[in-house]
């Protein structure tokens, strides 16, 4: 498995090197943006580890890039505390997933593990409820004649409340399946995405809507 490491922090990024490598991946470093992006254009990658502030060119707009290019490698950003704005710009522009500085090697690596073992299932029939289609392959969700493009995240979370409607999707079911584990410091993820998704909803117009049931998990309502 291969993975590329776009990071300006030297030591940091041949440490990380070192323990992914020691842990079985291959790696590629890169310690400014342009030579991120012209890596990951290239490159077959499993994941992109992609730091926020780099020299050259920053890392929201390889991100942005990579996306327009349809390139869908995953890609956790690594964040510094006081960035929360960018965080927000970065799911929006198409990460699967951030980490915040310092942290763990051990949470790091879960983190890839989760990522990279996901796998979308594509279907035959795309999923819909009410007014709202997802579309698979652009990976959007479609209201009437508009249409709003899903960070993975976001479309996992809505194809699993489509999937379940009429039923409630439980905070542990949505960190489980989409993080890869049941730890509660990845609870308030939940809450963040719903709320993502619960704006691209209105901005479609869509007479769905994501409920709250509170102490137990959400559900879809407004179909007709």
């Amino acid at each position: 498995m291969n993975i590329l490491i776009v990071e300006d922090e030297t030591g940091l990024a041949e440490a990380i090197g070192a323990i992914l490598r020691r842990e079985g991946y291959q790696t590629d470093i890169a310690n400014d943006g342009q030579m991120g992006l012209q890596l990951a254009l290239i490159g077959n990658y499993d994941c992109i580890l992609l730091d926020i502030m780099l020299p050259k060119m920053n890392g929201l707009d390889v991100l942005s890039y990579l996306r327009v290019k349809e390139i869908e490698t995953p890609v956790l950003l690594l964040t510094a505390r006081s960035e929360t704005e960018d965080k927000i710009k970065g799911l929006d522009c198409g990460a699967d997933d951030y980490l915040t500085k310092p942290f763990s090697m051990g949470e790091l690596l879960a983190r890839i593990r989760a990522m990279t073992r996901r796998k979308v299932i594509t279907p035959d029939i795309n999923p819909r409820y009410g007014d709202i289609t997802l579309d698979i392959k652009k990976g959007e969700i479609l209201c009437g004649a508009g249409s709003v493009v899903l960070g993975r995240k976001e479309f996992q979370m809505m194809e699993m409340l489509i999937s379940n409607a009429g039923q409630i999707v439980t905070k542990e079911q949505f960190v489980t399946k989409i993080w890869g584990s049941n730890d509660e410091s990845e609870y308030n993820n939940v809450e963040v995405y719903i709320s993502f998704l619960r704006k691209k909803l209105s901005m479609l117009h869509s007479t769905v809507q994501i409920k709250t049931r509170r102490g137990i998990g959400y559900c879809l309502d407004g179909a007709k």
